[in-house]
């Protein structure tokens, strides 16, 4: 009887460069989520974060790596290097938010009050949690479109910068949610609507690369991407002066914390943290600007 592994299943997936990195990120995430549920413990919504960035990282990874590994990804309606090279980049800015948050809320030096053996599996944890975070890294370092490639869009530095950009947003979002009274002037609720035109209009273009749609449309996408950047960059622009004159200008704000400001709970904290990831992001969508101009995309890869 003739075997029939050969034809069907892809060794490569799990022994080419980036198949042991997808290993070691299963090893390495199985492992944090396992410390943190047996011993170490987690509470809060931050706790309660870092273990979802686990989970759902060590399970799309073991999504990808089935896939590739039975060649069952050539049935999906999905442009797979484009999802994958997604993924990877999400997850290294996921893995690195966990990897440092985490120890901040939850790692001591001393054993009081937790005792030294929750002390010890939340070190634990946290040390795997960062070789998580490399190992995402390496993963983008691998895959990503080499001078005078043609490759997926999402592997480009301009596809990568989506994800961040992206990223970045939902970190103003969650600053705007947590009192930052954004709602007060015009101008500022200007800002909001900036970042929200530009979160969805970056979702949107990533979703249509990763399903591999773009050749679909009507119109020419990759133009209209290049377009729609130059546009952000406006827009981000605006917001960037706008946002810091009605939260810091003694006029309009305050350009000093308030000294009866609650720690956690205070609006000025939340205004600095948006002004801050503004210029984050403007200076973001500036680079997918330039590296824009010198790649092609490609549909289906």
């Amino acid at each position: 009887m003739e075997s029939t592994a050969g034809p069907y299943l892809n060794t490569a997936a799990v022994t080419s460069p980036v198949g042991i990195a997808r290993l070691l990120q299963m090893t390495f995430g199985c492992a944090t989520f396992s410390l943190v549920a047996h011993q170490g413990g987690f509470s809060a919504a931050y706790g309660t974060f870092c273990m979802f960035v686990w989970t759902f990282c060590f399970a799309v990874t073991m999504f990808i790596i089935a896939c590739e590994f039975t060649h069952l990804h050539s049935c999906l309606s999905l442009s797979w290097g484009n999802f994958t090279a997604a993924f990877a980049m999400l997850a290294t800015l996921m893995s690195v938010t966990a990897a440092v948050i985490y120890p901040l809320y939850f790692v001591q030096v001393g054993c009081y009050p937790i005792g030294c053996q929750v002390r010890d599996f939340r070190i634990a944890a946290s040390v795997f949690a960062g070789l998580l975070f490399v190992t995402y890294a390496a993963e983008v370092f691998l895959t990503r479109a080499k001078p005078g490639q043609v490759t997926s869009y999402m592997a480009t530095i301009s596809g990568l910068l989506k994800i961040v950009q992206a990223f970045v947003a939902c970190i103003i979002f969650g600053a705007l949610v947590n009192d930052s009274q954004y709602g007060k002037y015009v101008a500022t609720q200007w800002c909001v609507a900036v970042y929200s035109f530009c979160f969805v209009v970056t979702v949107v273009v990533v979703a249509f690369s990763v399903t591999g749609k773009t050749a679909l449309l009507w119109f020419p996408f990759e133009r209209s991407v290049v377009i729609y950047t130059f546009g952000a960059v406006l827009l981000y622009a605006s917001a960037a002066v706008i946002w810091p004159v009605f939260c810091f200008d003694s006029k309009y704000g305050s350009p000093r914390r308030p000294g009866l400001c609650a720690k956690g709970k205070c609006p000025w904290d939340s205004q600095l943290v948006i002004a801050i990831f503004t210029y984050v992001n403007l200076l973001l969508y500036v680079l997918d600007l330039a590296y824009s101009q010198r790649i092609r995309f490609v549909s289906h890869i």
